[in-house]
C-alpha cells in the first residue's frame, strides 16, 4: 500500500523525536504526527485521512483531500483546537477495500489518530467501518452513500458518521425527477453489480420509479473496469426506454455514454454523484449531453457560504472545487467543530460531540445528524450541457 503523511503545520515538528522512515513517506513533513500520543499536553491532534489518491477514482480522492487540508489549515491558522494544532496524516487506498482496511488500521494504531476521515466509495468505507467501531475511534465519510455505512443490521454503528446524503434519498430524487419533471414512462437500468453504491442506487431508483407508475423495461449489469458495454447497451436499445439510469463511477459511465452514442441509443442517461469528475467530460467527449445526475452541491449556487469556499479553494489549488472537495471540507469541518465542543480531546469524547451536531453550516448544506448518524440535507440535480455540468434545481429532503 502506498501512503502519504502530510502535516497541516510543519512547525509542530520542532523538538519531537525522529520518526522511522517509511516507504513512500514524505519524511520531512511528518516528523511530529506520530512522535507523541495525542493525549500529551501540547502535542498535535492527529486526523487520519483515508482516501483514493490513485486508482479508478483518484480524482475523487484528490479533491476530497484538498478540501480536508483546506479546513485543517484554516483551523490551525486560527489557533488550532483547544490550544493544540492539528496534524493531518493521509493514506492512499488506491480505490480498493483491502487497502482501505489496512490504511484505517495504520491511521488508528500507528498514527494514533483521534478521528479518521474516509473513505469515499461505499464498498471501501464498508471495509473501514468495523475497524472504527472495534478500535472505538470516530470516522466520518465525506461521500459514501450506502445506508449500511452507518447501520449494521438494525443497529447504528457507534463510531461511524457521514456528511453526505444516503442512497435511498438520492435514488428517490432521480426517480421523481424522471417521472414528474421529465415525464418519463419507461426506464432502463445499467448497474455495476460489484459496487455496493451502484447496486443500492439502482434498487432505490427502481423502487420509487415503479411506485410512481413508471416501468423498468430492462435491468442489465457490468463490473467496474469493463471496457466493452455494447452487449448490455444493445439489450437496452432493443427495450426502447426513454431514460437510462447508470449509477456508476465516472470512468465507466463515460465509456458507457460513448458506446451508447455509437449504437444510436437516443434515451437520456442519468446517474448519481459518482458522475462528478472533470474526467467524465474529458472521456465522454459530449456523449452524455442531455443527461442528468444527482449531486451534493453545485459551484454555481450563489450562496455566500458556497462562493466563499470556492474562492478560498481556487486560491489554494488553482482549480474549481467539485462536490468531493466540498464534502471533504465539510467532513473535516464536522470533526473540527466536534473537537472544539468535546469535553476532552479523546476519541470517545470527540465521538459524543460529533453525535450531538446540529445546525453546523457546511458548504454542502446545514448539517444536522439524525439518530443513524446521517445528515438531513438537500440534493441538487446537475444537467450535462455542451459537455459541461449545469445546475438545474435543488431538491429538499
Amino acid at each position: 500500500m502506498r501512503w502519504y503523511g502530510v502535516l497541516a503545520l510543519a512547525a509542530v515538528a520542532a523538538g519531537t523525536a525522529c520518526q522511522k522512515k517509511n516507504e513512500g513517506q514524505d519524511h520531512a513533513a511528518t516528523t511530529a504526527a506520530t512522535a507523541a500520543p495525542a493525549a500529551q499536553a501540547g502535542a498535535p491532534i492527529v486526523v487520519g485521512h483515508v482516501t483514493s489518491l490513485t486508482g479508478d477514482t483518484a480524482t475523487f480522492g484528490e479533491s476530497s483531500n484538498n478540501g480536508v487540508k483546506l479546513a485543517i489549515d484554516e483551523a490551525n491558522a486560527a489557533g488550532g483546537v483547544q490550544g493544540r494544532k492539528l496534524a493531518l496524516q493521509v493514506y492512499d487506498t488506491a480505490g480498493k477495500p483491502e487497502e482501505t482496511a489496512t490504511a484505517a488500521t495504520r491511521a488508528i494504531t500507528e498514527a494514533k489518530a483521534s478521528v479518521v476521515i474516509g473513505e469515499l466509495g461505499s464498498s471501501r468505507t464498508l471495509a473501514l467501518a468495523p475497524i472504527a467501531d472495534t478500535n472505538k475511534v470516530p470516522a466520518i465519510t465525506p461521500a459514501s452513500t450506502n445506508p449500511k455505512i452507518t447501520k449494521d443490521g438494525d443497529k447504528t454503528r457507534p463510531y461511524m458518521f457521514r456528511v453526505c446524503f444516503i442512497d435511498p434519498f438520492q435514488g428517490t430524487v432521480m426517480a421523481k425527477f424522471a417521472r414528474q419533471n421529465l415525464k418519463v414512462a419507461k426506464a432502463a437500468i445499467v448497474r455495476d453489480v460489484g459496487n455496493d453504491y451502484s447496486v443500492g442506487l439502482a434498487d432505490y431508483f427502481a423502487k420509487t420509479f415503479k411506485e410512481l407508475g413508471g416501468e423498468i423495461v430492462v435491468d442489465v449489469s457490468y463490473k467496474s473496469g469493463d471496457q466493452d458495454f455494447k452487449a448490455q447497451l444493445t439489450k437496452v436499445k432493443f427495450a426502447k426506454p426513454d431514460f437510462v439510469y447508470v449509477p456508476g463511477y465516472y470512468t465507466d459511465v463515460a465509456l458507457i455514454g460513448r458506446q451508447a452514442h455509437e449504437l444510436g441509443l437516443k434515451a437520456q442517461l442519468a446517474g448519481g454523484d459518482g458522475w462528478d469528475s472533470s474526467k467524465l467530460y474529458e472521456i465522454a467527449q459530449g456523449a452524455l449531453d442531455g443527461g442528468f445526475f444527482t449531486n451534493h452541491y453545485s459551484a454555481d449556487n450563489p450562496s455566500p457560504v458556497v462562493q466563499g469556499f470556492a474562492k478560498k479553494y481556487e486560491a489554494a489549488y488553482h482549480s474549481k472545487p467539485d462536490a468531493f472537495a466540498a464534502l471533504g471540507y465539510d467532513a473535516a469541518l464536522l470533526a473540527i467543530d466536534a473537537m472544539k465542543r468535546a469535553s476532552a480531546l479523546t476519541p470517545d469524547a470527540i465521538r459524543d460531540a460529533i453525535e450531538k451536531t446540529s445546525g453546523l453550516s457546511g458548504v454542502t448544506g446545514t448539517i444536522r445528524l439524525d439518530a443513524d448518524h446521517n445528515p438531513v440535507k438537500s440534493a441538487v440535480i446537475i444537467g450535462v450541457e455542451k459537455n459541461a455540468p449545469k445546475y438545474v434545481t435543488t431538491v429538499e429532503p
